[in-house]
């Protein structure tokens, strides 16, 4: 580098230098702001992918057209659950409302769960489809439609199943742990205090006692012959009975059709073009995003299995 020898010269390199530094500050910030723009614009499209993906855009138009509605029930029938009465009521009563659907289809694969959310959704149900006499119901079985979900499934106007689905277990169960054995052979004592005689019903940690257990199978076979009439009323004349039909066995779907527990075969796709004639399809479902079924797992999920092992001795009743 040239050292300057004179005044003049020492100063117009001391110019030169702070122009060199000026500049070089002036690149820097631009490159820095034509960085700041892109990540600015590949948020922004990151955002369009997601709305893109998340929205249904062409929904608004197709619910203008004559189309079938698509619900789905899929899993076990819970409050806190993804299929719950709360959301699938609503979607019920969305599209039973909508005037350009001309059928309903509810696409059932479940093992069952709870009673009074089964008994929920099927009373709306049979609501709606008095209420809208000219919108059929028609229920589509997958894989399974047991217990609960066949408790839903008898609402409809018709049952349509695969030849290999699993239909059934018409009947009621509450199911436990004793540990009594256990706490003798490692010298535990339970201490249990009360407020009522029958406050410690069923506790899991207590002996059982025969008047508890026979009043617990009362209320099994009172929630059953609420489950048998719920079928009867359903079914009607179609419903061929056996004596093992309200036993808790599943059938086959080829089986289930013979048995008048189903009507048909056929699937979503069959029913829409070729019974409701609408082969245009939209989902009502009410969709959860992913903080909502999070949280709803994380807090309900783990609380409520906590409190189910706690209450009533550690039995659950359900329909499965």
């Amino acid at each position: 580098m040239e050292i300057p020898q004179t005044p003049e010269q020492q100063n117009a390199w001391e110019r030169k230098t702070l122009e060199r530094l000026a500049f070089a500050a002036l690149e820097e910030q631009k490159a820095r702001r034509r960085w700041g723009i892109f990540f600015r614009i590949l948020g922004f499209a990151y955002l369009l992918v997601a709305l893109f993906v998340v929205v249904d855009w062409g929904s608004e138009t197709g619910h203008q057209e004559r189309h079938t509605a698509l619900i789905n029930l899929h899993g076990v029938i819970e409050a806190k659950g993804e299929a719950n009465a709360e959301d699938l009521v609503a979607a019920l009563n969305a599209a039973f409302e909508e005037k350009h659907v001309a059928g309903v289809i509810l696409r059932i694969n479940s093992p069952g769960g709870s009673p009074v959310q089964s008994s929920l959704i099927n009373d709306e149900i049979r609501r709606l489809r008095e209420k809208h006499p000219d919108k059929p119901l028609y229920a589509v079985v997958e894989d399974m439609c047991a217990s609960g979900g066949y408790f839903v499934a008898v609402a409809a106007d018709r049952i349509y199943v695969n030849r290999a689905s699993v239909v059934g277990s018409i009947g009621v169960l509450m199911s436990g742990f004793g540990f009594t054995g256990t706490m003798d052979k490692l010298g535990v004592e339970r201490r249990l205090l009360t407020a009522g005689e029958n406050k410690g019903f069923l506790d899991a940690f207590s002996p059982q006692v025969p008047r508890q257990t026979a009043h617990a199978q009362a209320l099994l076979d009172d929630i059953h012959k609420q489950f048998i009439d719920v079928v009867r009323a359903g079914r009607g004349k179609r419903l061929k009975e056996t004596p093992e039909m309200f036993s808790g066995l599943m059938w086959t779907g080829q089986k289930s059709v013979e048995l008048g527990l189903a009507d048909d075969f056929g699937s979503v796709d069959t029913v829409a073009r070729d019974v409701i004639k609408a082969e245009k399809i939209l989902d009502y479902s009410v969709k959860e995003n992913i903080a909502e079924r999070f949280a709803k797992r994380l807090g309900a999920g783990a609380v409520g299995t906590l409190w189910q092992g706690l209450s009533s001795g550690g039995f659950n009743l359900r329909l499965n």
